[in-house]
């Protein structure tokens, strides 16, 4: 890792400061268990690790060992998420005193997610998140590049108006992970809902808890 202060973390979205990964679990169980699949959180916890809802409703197919029409099941997916988000979604523990302890050292930070501008901005104001990042918010479709491809952590930095070697990623899929690590920047994963999403890489530090990452960056 770098020994250059840190002037910006990019921060993942769900799962990394919102708690919502459970949430996409729990969808996916629901939508499943509606066509008696006989699935659990646990189950399915391996199969969400943030990569695009299509991969994820076709790797839980395969494991129900089951058909059905992706459209449909995608449709029914989105809906029973959003209930679940406007009654239940709340920031990751830590993720506010972690806010405040950056501005207090005037460590700046923004988010880099695969999802569309407008649905991070849903979920931030969902979490009651969303005055921090007003700005600081970028999608992976202004970017052209979607997560593990590293291009949307260098638009961010690029934007943010610091150099890669300023900035540190944090993340909670091995995916973004490898984001992170092929853009260049120290990256740091949170402890992720399966074990089996562990990153393989081993100068990547894996953080319990989010507060733990001032003991890097402040």
């Amino acid at each position: 890792m770098t020994n250059k202060k840190t002037n910006c973390v990019i921060f993942d979205c769900e799962g990394t400061l919102v708690d919502s990964e459970r949430l996409c679990c729990e969808a996916l169980v629901r939508i499943f268990n509606e066509l008696d699949a006989n699935l659990t959180v646990d189950d399915v916890a391996d199969t969400f690790e943030g990569g695009k809802i299509a991969d994820i409703l076709t790797a839980t197919l395969e494991l129900a060992s089951m058909t059905a029409d992706l459209d449909v099941l995608e449709a029914r997916y989105r809906d029973v998420l959003d209930t679940l988000f406007a009654h239940e979604l709340k920031p990751m523990d830590g993720v506010l005193p972690l806010l405040e302890t950056l501005t207090r050292h005037n460590v700046e930070f923004c988010v880099a997610s695969n999802a569309p501008r407008n649905k991070i901005e849903t979920t931030l104001q969902l979490a009651g998140l969303l005055p921090y990042f007003n700005g600081k918010v970028f999608s992976a479709f202004e970017a052209n590049s979607w997560k593990p491809e590293p291009d949307l952590i260098r638009y961010c930095a690029m934007n943010m108006g610091f150099m890669l070697d300023e900035c540190v990623y944090v993340d909670d899929t091995a995916k973004g992970v490898e984001a992170g690590v092929q853009a260049g920047v120290t990256t740091y994963q949170l402890e992720p809902l399966s074990p089996a999403n562990r990153t393989t890489h081993d100068d990547v530090v894996i953080l319990s808890k989010l507060e733990q990452l001032t003991d890097y960056v402040c």
